[in-house]
């Protein structure tokens, strides 16, 4: 026989075995949904990272190679480093990418798959676990880790940069994997581990950072900026943090992202790159038109409607979390998470992440006008560093939601259609993103495969013809993703591509084919 109970303010009769069949209930409909979600997402997720089984070379990703092949992984860091643009992480990563030829980019897309996907998995988890909430079903946080990166490929505007394309991925994706799983080192640190760990991961912080700032500009700026604004907030005085263990972590990160970044600005090779596109005084004029820039990246970022899922996923989560409260949670008690800051500071973190990713992203596009001009602002390659921490607000935001929703229609009596409304409508919405996905996908994928079809054939064509003799061969330029092609500059002195391809075949120079358009 059931027996019934009085909640501590004594105005409310729950039933012990109702409530519990109310939570198993919503935990196995969170849970059900949530796998439907994760199953379309990481469908579209197999798909990119089966993609790059089908990347060639394009752009960049010429002058790598024979770099790569003719100085070693040591001679382009040197090279990047002297001539370039100073990115030292950056050139020896790509001379390990490439140092097999084109093998290492083409696995590069599942790798970053797996690690990002892998990576928000446990950050969920360990997020979870500091907020003192407790564990929820796999399945919610197996659809947010799936959802979230499918929606950082697919859902921009340069998918196939984004995901396939090594010298972007290298730049602007792979650093955000970086330090996703630097903050995961320093939770289990601070978690479990013995006591010499949180001195080897502020150590870490350090030397990653140093590693970073001379990997990507725009990802230091971006990470600089929150590492330096959770330093602040978990300082011991506010209230929130026990120690100076994260404070201390996040100044050890700051200091080693503006050390790597000052060798990359004072470097021969950025300050080459610099001469080339001599920066003006800074006027209102153009302040005015950085901040026209950032409006309409933001307008690009708001127009698509897919971004939604992320809040969506987030409020599956926070659903599932209510079904597995303590049975005090759930029959009215008011206890709150055992990690959260107090009140006032609650209030000033869940605000933080909008004018903080805001701020971030005037940086970088700032930057982008500096160092590429008016069109700066469109190298939508380079929106992952803080498109990143969005969508990872976005989802807290759904999960805090659906946490608050899910006690509402549980507490102080059952609200079963509520309930079963909110999945509905967070289920559809999830789902809607993922579908929404399906159709740039599909036409990655074509582009992707029909590209490297032909490039085989043009391969075996010039590599024939320079086994033979050929100084000068033809090149048909195949463009994808927005990239340049050789043969495409206004002179063949001044078209790096042309000469990097060039190099690459062993020949003297390559033409254009008589039936070639000279405009895409």
């Amino acid at each position: 026989m059931s027996r019934t109970t009085i909640s501590e303010h004594g105005d409310a009769r729950v039933r012990e075995d109702g409530a519990d069949a109310d939570g198993d209930g919503l935990r196995r409909a969170s849970s059900g949904v949530a796998l439907v979600v994760a199953a379309g997402a990481a469908a579209l997720l197999a798909v990119g990272a089966f993609l790059g089984l089908y990347v060639r070379p394009t752009s960049d990703d010429w002058c790598a190679l024979w770099k790569t092949r003719d100085m070693g992984v040591l001679g382009i860091t040197a090279d990047f480093y002297s001539t370039q643009n100073g990115r030292v992480t950056n050139a020896f990563l790509t001379g390990l990418l490439y140092s097999d030829d084109m093998r290492g980019p083409k696995l590069l897309p599942a790798v970053l798959v797996v690690a990002l996907g892998g990576g928000l998995f446990f950050l969920g988890r360990a997020a979870l676990r500091a907020l003192g909430l407790p564990r929820p079903p796999a399945a919610p946080l197996v659809a947010a880790a799936a959802l979230l990166p499918a929606l950082l490929f697919f859902a921009g505007t340069r998918s196939y940069q984004v995901l396939l394309w090594a010298p972007a991925t290298i730049s602007h994706t792979l650093p955000s994997v970086i330090g996703l799983w630097a903050v995961l080192a320093a939770a289990r640190a601070a978690h479990g581990g013995p006591r010499w760990a949180r001195g080897a991961a502020v150590g870490s912080a350090l030397v990653t950072g140093v590693a970073l700032g001379m990997l990507s500009e725009p990802f230091t700026l971006v990470a600089g900026l929150l590492a330096a604004t959770t330093g602040v907030l978990c300082l011991p005085r506010l209230g929130w943090a026990r120690d100076r263990y994260v404070s201390t972590w996040c100044a050890a990160a700051c200091l080693g992202l503006a050390t790597g970044l000052t060798l990359l600005y004072t470097s021969p090779g950025a300050r080459w790159r610099r001469a080339q596109h001599p920066q003006e005084p800074l006027s209102t004029a153009q302040i005015g038109e950085t901040f026209h820039d950032w409006w309409r990246v933001w307008q690009t970022i708001g127009g698509q409607g897919a971004y939604a899922g992320a809040v969506a996923v987030g409020v599956l989560l926070g659903l599932a979390l209510v079904a597995v409260r303590p049975e005090r949670d759930r029959t009215g008690g008011r206890d709150r998470p055992a990690g959260l800051p107090p009140r006032r500071l609650l209030r000033v973190v869940a605000l933080l992440p909008v004018p903080l990713i805001a701020l971030a992203s005037l940086a970088v596009v700032h930057g982008l006008r500096s160092g590429y001009g008016d069109t700066g602002w469109a190298y939508g390659r380079t929106w992952t560093s803080f498109l990143f921490p969005l969508l990872l607000a976005l989802c807290a935001y759904g999960t805090w939601g659906g946490y608050l929703l899910g006690r509402r229609l549980l507490a102080p009596v059952p609200r079963p259609a509520g309930r079963a409304a909110a999945l509905v409508a967070a289920g559809a919405v999830s789902l809607g993103a993922a579908a929404a996905l399906v159709q740039p996908v599909y036409g990655l994928t074509t582009a992707t495969v029909v590209r490297s079809v032909a490039w085989d054939q043009q391969n075996a064509r010039i590599r024939a013809e320079a086994a033979a003799g050929a100084r000068d061969v033809a090149y048909r330029p195949l463009l994808i993703g927005g990239l340049s092609e050789p043969l495409f500059a206004s002179s063949y002195q001044r078209d790096w591509a042309a000469r990097c391809t060039a190099t690459y075949y062993g020949v003297d120079r390559i033409h254009r084919p008589p039936d070639t358009p000279r405009t895409p």
